[in-house]
Order: structure tokens, then C-alpha cells, then sequence
């Protein structure tokens, strides 16, 4: 991934907090065809002197499930949103300046693991159903479904485990504007009255306070 030096991002509170927030991944893996993309949601879980691994499943018949040891690239799309250089106060004063888009994703690399051990898959499912039910009224349980009818989901799906060797964001959120043009930015995000701006303009205050911290 093509990274300008100010528009990195290494800090893993900013980096594991966007993936909670943006599960939704894109998997890309060399398969029989070319360079192969899957969309899986996965849990970033942490590993004592690693950055960490992911975890998720898929049906068994994707292909993802014979890319087994393979190194894999994985990305998180986080909040973006077009900026506009009228929202620029330096435009008032210079015009020069041109549109753009903000934008913050993750990349984490790793190597893929696949299983269909009923065991793991249960542990597995578990921990999926605890986070995502997490905002429902009455949480669903994976009790609830019936032991047989698990059973023979458990031989069409697969579990995955990534065992990250790297995870790096790209934030590009302004850093290269002046003051005066990043608040500009965040008043007109805000201002555009919709929720894809908006949530760009709030990764861009949590960046920004957390830079200052």
C-alpha cells in the first residue's frame, strides 16, 4: 500500500479501534485465477508480542478455504468521504487548491489458517455472536440453535485465523493542510448533513486527540 510518510499510522489503539468499528474486510489472496478477494468479517484479538491475529469463517465451498498457509493481505475500510477546496480558508486567499478524498483503512498481512474442527468452530462462533449481538436488546445466543441443525452447519463452513505479521493504517485525514484548512474540512464534513461525513469528521477529531495526547 502506497504510504506518504504524513499520512501513516502505527498507533494500534487508533489501528485495532478502527477494525472493531469496520469489521467488514476485504481478503486478498493469490488463487487459480489471479489475485482473489473475499468480504469476511473479522475480530482483531491480540497476541503477546505479535500484532496480533484475526478471526472469522467462511462457506466451504469459497476458495479462500483451500488457500490454507498462505500469506494473505487484509483491508479494513474505514469512514471516507470527498473533501471540497471551497472549505479551504488558504483557497480565499491563493487558489491553489483542488479537490480530494479523506479517508483512513487498515492493512493487516498475515498468514491464513483454516480449520473445520466442530470444537474450535463452536469457540469460535461463540466469540463472533458475543461481539456483534453486543448492541441488541436481548442477545442472541448460539445455544439457541439447535444441536443437530449446528451440526451440519459445522461441516459447510470453515473457521480462519490469521496470524498477523504486520498492521498498518493509512489515515489520510488533512495532515498535510494548515490549521485553518483541516477545521474547514471538519465544518464542511459536518455541515454535508450526511452519515458518511460525519463519521469521517469523527475519525478526524479522534486522530487529531489523540496525536495530542
Amino acid at each position: 500500500m502506497y504510504q506518504p510518510s504524513h499520512f501513516q499510522e502505527n498507533r494500534p489503539a487508533l489501528l485495532t479501534g478502527l477494525i472493531a468499528a469496520y469489521p467488514l474486510a476485504t481478503v486478498l489472496h493469490h488463487g487459480a485465477q489471479g489475485i482473489e478477494a473475499n468480504l469476511l468479517p473479522l475480530l482483531w484479538q491480540a497476541v503477546p508480542g505479535t500484532p496480533g491475529k484475526l478471526i472469522g469463517h467462511l462457506a466451504g465451498p469459497n476458495p479462500l478455504a483451500q488457500a490454507d498457509g498462505q500469506m494473505v493481505s487484509v483491508l479494513f475500510h474505514g469512514p471516507d468521504a470527498y473533501v471540497s477546496p471551497n472549505w479551504y480558508p488558504s483557497k480565499a486567499e491563493q487558489h491553489k487548491a483542488v479537490p480530494t478524498w479523506n479517508y483512513a483503512v487498515v492493512e493487516a498481512r498475515g498468514r491464513l489458517h483454516c480449520y473445520r474442527d466442530p470444537a474450535r468452530l463452536t469457540a469460535l462462533l461463540t466469540e463472533l455472536t458475543t461481539r456483534f449481538e453486543a448492541g441488541q436488546a436481548r442477545p442472541w445466543r448460539l445455544e439457541e440453535a439447535p444441536a443437530d441443525w449446528l451440526a451440519q452447519l459445522y461441516r459447510v463452513i470453515v473457521g480462519v485465523e490469521i496470524e498477523l505479521d504486520s498492521l498498518q493504517g493509512k489515515f489520510k485525514l488533512s495532515q498535510n493542510r494548515p490549521a485553518a484548512d483541516i477545521a474547514g474540512t471538519l465544518a464542511g464534513l459536518r455541515a454535508s448533513g450526511d452519515r458518511r461525513s460525519a463519521a469521517l469528521a469523527d475519525w478526524m477529531e479522534r486522530s487529531a486527540a489523540a496525536t495530542q495526547a
